[in-house]
């Protein structure tokens, strides 16, 4: 064991969100109601951990409806929203169907068909391909949105027909470079309309206001959380501009980097908002065994959020 003492600062919060915790809890509800297997439409949320842990208890996960072999199984569909054509294939397909889209992704979807009614062209600031972009895009006609995902693409912008503009974010971005690109925006077009309440949700700006707080203070700096998730990727580049440049994902094939640590002082850790708390139990424990730690728990706020499951699992 190294003689050096590691300091490890904990961001607080981290981890699971109210939409994740709610999304899990229906597929266990979905299980416990209807007997396994039950169906689910991508990754419930985007973490191997979590999605192997409900296959042992009887989800079966499939990217499209199509691959769903016994459609007298119920499906659920993924924290991060579906377009519309989704559950309408369901319905032709006589399969009963449970959302489990996070209600701050369905509160972007109901303002996105509200200002598409009132004769707005929509600009959405977000990722290519992820699927709450592809859900949100999915809400509306084709030729009625628009995906910004830089400064650059707001610059290159032009406006297809003379209707008024407004703007709605992905919920899981980085909270400083939407700013940018929401400026760039108000600048072009000087009329655009705004969300009322920010679209970016709480746990996000929760979770990146944490890790601004300690990262600069950290030699390395980790995240927990999958390749694919949108808001730990996110995570490693706020605590890459917060000041530490060794800042990098640990994901579920990582190995950890335990000769670098030991030669640290302080590193800090935080997880993605679908990473359980056990994977940052499980990458101290392994730091444990190297090295003495001192643990300091950083919390900017607390979170007091639950969102309640549909009524039909209850």
């Amino acid at each position: 064991m190294s003689n050096n003492k590691l300091k490890i600062l904990l961001a607080a919060p981290r981890g699971f969100c109210a939409g994740v915790d709610r999304a899990i809890e229906i597929v266990k509800k979905t299980i416990k109601k209807f007997g396994a297997p039950v169906y689910v439409r991508h990754e419930i949320v985007h973490n191997k951990y979590v999605v192997d842990n409900l296959k042992k208890i009887g989800a079966i996960f499939v990217e499209e409806l199509n691959e769903i072999e016994d459609r007298t199984r119920p499906v659920i569909f993924s924290a991060h929203g579906v377009p519309k054509s989704v559950p309408k294939k369901a319905d032709d397909y006589k399969i009963e169907y449970i959302d489990a889209t996070c209600p701050l992704v369905s509160k972007v979807h109901k303002e996105a068909e509200n200002l598409h009614k009132n004769n707005y062209h929509i600009l959405l600031i977000g990722h290519l391909n992820h699927p709450e972009v592809i859900g949100t895009m999915g809400q509306l006609p084709k030729d009625s949105i628009d995906l910004i995902e830089t400064v650059e693409d707001v610059k290159k912008y032009v406006t297809k027909n003379n209707k008024k503009i407004a703007y709605i974010t992905q919920t899981t971005l980085s909270v400083d470079d939407t700013k940018n690109i929401v400026e760039a925006l108000k600048n072009k077009f000087l009329e655009i309309k705004e969300p009322i309440k920010e679209d970016i949700c709480y746990a996000t700006t929760n979770r990146q206001s944490a890790v601004k707080k300690i990262a600069k203070g950290c030699e390395m700096f980790f995240v927990i959380g999958s390749k694919n998730s949108s808001n730990s990727l996110r995570l490693v580049e706020v605590a890459q501009q917060a000041g530490c440049k060794k800042s990098e994902l640990f994901h579920s094939e990582s190995i950890v980097p335990i000769e670098k640590i030991v030669n640290c002082k302080t590193i800090g850790i935080s997880s993605g908002a679908s990473a359980p708390e056990v994977l940052v139990k499980n990458f101290i424990e392994q730091i444990k065994k190297k090295v003495s730690v001192e643990i300091e728990e950083v919390e900017i706020i607390k979170e007091n959020v639950i969102f309640k499951t549909p009524g039909k699992l209850n």
